[in-house]
């Protein structure tokens, strides 16, 4: 998703697009936030995993405290993460609050949706995550402690997973001291479930095809790879061990629906080639991630 913004050529439409993917893996969040989170009071992911303990211990409400909690954080992001992802990341946060504001006008809630508690820990855990992993694969943080597991990410040697644990974790022993022990245990579960999860998805979203092709006839192979799937390839000369006739091994990366295309068309060109795919979801180079 990252590299495909960055193909975008004109400034205005690419940060159209990095605003509106912005927009929508909030909504996500809010979402999963507002219906799923706050009813069941599960303490886990950040601000808005303090925000049902602090909205049981004052009278701010979870939205408002995510707000205020949010703009004092983004100080941080200002200052360690740069102002490109800063004003980013201030809209996010602001979207956040705005979306869980007009969520608590249009569907107030007294409680959960339903008497299922680990059914709607599934949703609390999926849509935040889903959301988080979108905004972290682009370079955006949606606020909060998400800031800090950024800073971490980039000053550290921790994943981002690990990053978010280490700073969630405060929310999760708070809720032992609030709410009853099913929530708590809930919200352990919840915080642990997450962390895994982000880093999941972000490098599923990342996944790239890597192909080591051995075949005969090299050139109508490559001849696909580059103006059919608009890649490039590497040829070296090779021989076989037991026949020691001379081959061919080509070396390509490409996104998984162009290799899909290519494992077709050699199967369809040449049925004798030899093919070995393997994943990978971290690739730097043109074309791929920056270096």
């Amino acid at each position: 998703m990252a590299t495909s913004i960055r193909t975008i050529r004109n400034p205005w439409l690419r940060r159209l697009a990095e605003y509106g993917i912005i927009t929508i893996s909030i909504f996500i969040m809010a979402v999963g936030v507002y219906f799923f989170k706050f009813p069941n009071h599960f303490s886990f992911g950040g601000v808005t995993g303090l925000s049902p303990v602090i909205s049981c211990l004052t009278d701010c409400s979870a939205s408002g405290f995510t707000f205020l909690a949010n703009m004092g954080l983004l100080v941080l992001g200002f200052l360690f993460l740069g102002a490109s992802v800063g004003i980013k990341t201030v809209y996010a946060s602001l979207m956040l609050s705005a979306f869980l504001s007009i969520m608590e006008q249009i569907c107030p809630l007294d409680a959960p949706l339903t008497s299922q508690p680990l059914l709607e820990l599934c949703f609390a855990v999926l849509l935040p995550a889903i959301g988080s992993a979108i905004l972290f694969n682009i370079g955006v943080s949606s606020g909060g402690t998400d800031i800090v597991a950024m800073i971490l990410k980039k000053h550290t040697s921790l994943n981002i997973g690990s990053a978010l644990f280490a700073v969630d974790a405060l929310s999760v022993v708070l809720a032992f001291f609030v709410f009853d022990p099913e929530t708590s245990l809930f919200s352990t579960l919840g915080l642990t479930a997450k962390s895994l999860m982000v880093d999941g998805l972000i490098e599923n979203m990342n996944l790239c095809k890597c192909f080591t092709i051995v075949c005969d006839d090299p050139d109508p192979i490559c001849q696909f790879i580059i103006r059919e799937l608009h890649r490039d390839a590497t040829v070296y000369e090779a021989q076989g061990a037991f026949t020691h006739h001379d081959k061919s091994v080509i070396m390509t990366t490409m996104r998984r629906p162009q290799a899909l295309r290519l494992r077709n068309y050699i199967r369809r060109t040449q049925p004798g080639a030899f093919i070995m795919i393997s994943n990978s979801s971290e690739i730097i180079g043109k074309g791929f991630l920056a270096g």
